[in-house]
């Protein structure tokens, strides 16, 4: 007999089949039961009629608690009214193991207790949802990507030096040296570049910020394209189509999860580009006028960047930051050393930056002057500024955390959720 999965029954209508999954929840009506059973691509209501399955068989069907896992056969009929819109008529079922106490049940928890049972709260339906439409983000993301001629390459997750800066690193031994856990693919992601053309790196990068918001997380993914021969307007159009072309797809393919998180999809269909830009010197003054008392040269906050993204109705694209608040491979702007070519891309509905790239600076004198000022070991960097002798051309790229968009695009109010097995500040279980 056929076993497949309750995303695809519709297509075997007036046949048998087998499902295996697990129990969602069971009711009874005198000698009729119903059965809904996950298998994790759908629910399935399955109808248990004691005169046809038996008395022994409805008596075990009876004993039946949530997440319990089966194995059951029946007849796949039409039923509007049914989940998916078809249900089975259930002839047999057979039992892996009978659950005993799941700890989640349908009343409320609080969210200690979600996260300490973390790995069993992922079965619910909105996780399950918000699983799917990060797969879907991710998937997206690599299609763009591959579409356009970039190569995918992987960077090192044990390094030898900081990209980012040295208060943020999670230090470990490596055979007598010290080592750290990458903060970003960047810096290799330029040598790709240099032998691609154009790349990206995608994997988990680390944080060592002790910071408790719902937007930070301690291990998070990011996706990292880094192109040759291109400025800071390239970058931003490369960022702005690149996010257009995923919410496309996850509006398209995971319309029914968003519909489960009950996202305001209407939101998302308008996410067209070009998204509107707007230099930091401009941000700063339309915080003053607002009477937000901000001071040029600061780096923006939650609350900065919730105000201004909520001035447009769609991502913003904020550009030339002040040099002193940013790293030390960003360009410096010719017409304006104090700002850099850096961008940053806010989500509007107040989740803040969801992109952060620069062109990076191609010149060799001027990146080892950056890199003295930092007082960062030289030796450590010397095969970066290889790259500044040996063929150097302009180029530029970003990074986007995944976590942060999967919030945005679920509408989650904590960053938590965006991640299977969320890593903060405190919590490192399960």
């Amino acid at each position: 007999m056929q076993t497949e999965l309750i995303k695809r029954i519709g297509k075997y209508e007036n046949r048998e089949v087998r499902v295996n999954g697990w129990v969602y929840n069971t009711r009874r009506s005198g000698k009729i039961g119903f059965l809904l059973l996950r298998d994790g691509t759908g629910i399935l209501q399955g109808v248990v009629i004691k005169n046809e399955i038996g008395e022994s068989k409805f008596e075990e069907f009876k004993r039946l608690t949530q997440e319990s896992s089966l194995s059951v056969t029946g007849k796949i009929v039409s039923n509007e009214r049914a989940p998916g819109g078809f249900e089975m008529q259930v002839a047999d079922f057979s039992v892996y193991q009978l659950s005993q106490d799941y700890p989640i049940t349908p009343k409320e928890h609080g969210t200690d207790f979600l996260m300490n049972n973390r790995h069993l709260w992922l079965r619910s339906r909105r996780q399950v949802a918000i699983l799917r439409i990060r797969h879907e983000i991710i998937k997206a993301t690599r299609d763009f990507f591959d579409s356009h001629d970039f190569t995918l390459v992987d960077t090192p997750i044990l390094t030898p030096n900081a990209a980012e800066g040295t208060t943020t690193l999670f230090e470990t031994e490596y055979f007598g040296e010290k080592a750290y856990l990458a903060q970003t693919g960047q810096l290799y992601g330029e040598a790709n570049a240099m032998a691609t053309g154009r790349q990206y790196n995608f994997g988990p990068t680390f944080r060592a910020e002790k910071s408790k918001t719902r937007r930070h997380l301690i291990e998070f993914w990011m996706v990292e394209p880094e192109i040759a021969f291109c400025d800071l307007e390239e970058n931003m159009q490369w960022a702005e189509r690149m996010l257009e072309f995923i919410l496309a797809r996850v509006v398209e393919n995971r319309r029914d999860d968003l519909a489960t998180l009950e996202r305001d999809v209407a939101m998302l269909e308008r996410i067209r580009a070009p998204f509107p830009r707007i230099s930091y010197t401009e941000c700063v003054d339309l915080l003053n006028r607002a009477g937000k008392k901000f001071t040029w040269g600061q780096d923006f906050g939650a609350p900065e960047e919730t105000f201004i993204s909520e001035q447009f109705n769609k991502p913003v694209m904020v550009h030339r930051f002040p040099a002193e608040i940013k790293a030390f491979y960003m360009k410096r702007d010719p017409e304006n050393e104090k700002v850099v070519l850096g961008m940053d891309v806010l989500a509007p509905e107040g989740y803040g930056e969801i992109i952060g790239g620069a062109e990076r600076e191609a010149d060799y004198e001027t990146l080892l002057k950056r890199i003295e000022k930092e007082g960062l070991p030289r030796e450590d960097f010397e095969w970066y500024l290889d790259l500044r002798r040996y063929g150097s051309v302009p180029h530029a790229g970003f990074g986007m955390g995944i976590e942060r968009l999967v919030a945005w695009v679920c509408k989650l109010p904590h960053v938590r959720e965006t991640i299977p097995f969320p890593r903060m500040l405190g919590r490192m279980t399960p």
